[in-house]
């Protein structure tokens, strides 16, 4: 018998498409065996059902949304302190679903995804963690913290328009900030930045490829920093994100590393996975826990990390 399988649900993700996909994603999967499910209310939700749903004994849990309610149940997981018997399963029903683009997973077919959780193959990824808070995709801060604030008062647009058209207006609102930032240790710099996003997996904000050369089981982040240029090179920057070709414009720098310490001048505000934060300091750590997680992806997928490897050498995430 299959093993049973526990959703959670976020019913306002993707304007109301996180309801929609309840009825016909349960159907698909109580056809490969038992399927328990929950839905969110309320933010914390998504942590508090899965962190439950693990503590009854569930060892494969779905999460139906966006980045947002990805990161919210991978965070439940990793705090149960299971994390080792545990894997995670993504059905898109959000805005941008980044993160299931870096792993196969496809956007809008809900039987080839619960094929995926049923019949997938297990695969262990890293994760990044910001103030005891773990992300799975990326975490941002200036432009796009900016860009996610604007997008809350557009209720016309949604999905990648939506982050596209708040990111073109916020090319000519966005001022810019200054931070110093330390790599693994090293010395410290400080830049006037446009933005600067910690990215885990390749894609964000609805489809911008932000890091093409990331690997989501290299134990590593991929810091990617944008001078405050002037308003007449934001908008060939951006034109250049889109294709995945900023790398090579001298207003972009890109490092790996495992830990970045930052200093702000104030507390700043940030998004981990689509999701806003206000920092508790103007000094901040942002670092990888390598092959934390284990998520359910196409059974045909490469091969990122052995799992058995991964979890045999996995630190606890536990905060």
């Amino acid at each position: 018998m299959a093993d049973p399988v526990f959703v959670v649900f976020n019913p306002a993700s993707g304007k109301g498409r996180g309801a929609r996909l309840v009825a016909p994603l349960l159907a698909a999967l109580k056809a490969g065996g038992p399927v328990e499910h929950g839905l969110t209310a309320a933010a914390g939700d998504e942590a508090r059902l899965a962190r439950e749903a693990v503590a009854r004994g569930f060892t494969t849990i779905v999460a139906v949304g966006g980045d947002g309610t990805w990161g919210g149940v991978a965070n439940g997981i990793l705090e149960s302190g299971a994390a080792a018997r545990v894997r995670l399963g993504l059905v898109p029903g959000g805005t941008g679903c980044d993160l299931a683009k870096s792993l196969g997973i496809p956007q809008r077919d809900v039987p080839a995804c619960a094929r995926i959780v049923r019949e997938g193959a297990t695969q262990a990824i890293d994760v990044g963690r910001i103030e005891g808070r773990y992300f799975v995709n990326v975490a941002g801060f200036g432009f796009d913290i900016a860009v996610i604030e604007d997008s809350r008062g557009v209720r016309w647009l949604g999905g990648s328009l939506l982050y596209l058209y708040c990111a073109v207006r916020q090319l000519h609102r966005f001022p810019g900030f200054p931070v110093s930032m330390a790599v693994d240790g090293g010395p410290e710099r400080r830049r006037e930045m446009l933005m600067l996003v910690f990215a885990n997996a390749r894609v964000f904000g609805g489809g911008f490829r932000i890091a093409p050369e990331a690997d989501l089981a290299d134990g590593q982040l991929d810091s990617v920093a944008f001078a405050n240029v002037p308003l007449r090179r934001r908008l060939p920057i951006m034109v250049k994100l889109l294709r995945g070709t900023h790398g090579a414009d001298p207003a972009v720098a890109a490092v790996q590393g495992r830990s970045f310490r930052l200093r702000f001048d104030a507390p700043p505000a940030y998004e981990t996975d689509g999701e806003w934060n206000r920092a508790r300091s103007a000094e901040l750590q942002v670092e990888t826990v390598p092959g934390a997680l284990r998520v359910l992806v196409p059974a045909a997928a490469p091969t990122l990390v052995p799992v058995s490897a991964a979890v045999g050498n996995m630190p606890s995430p536990a905060v």
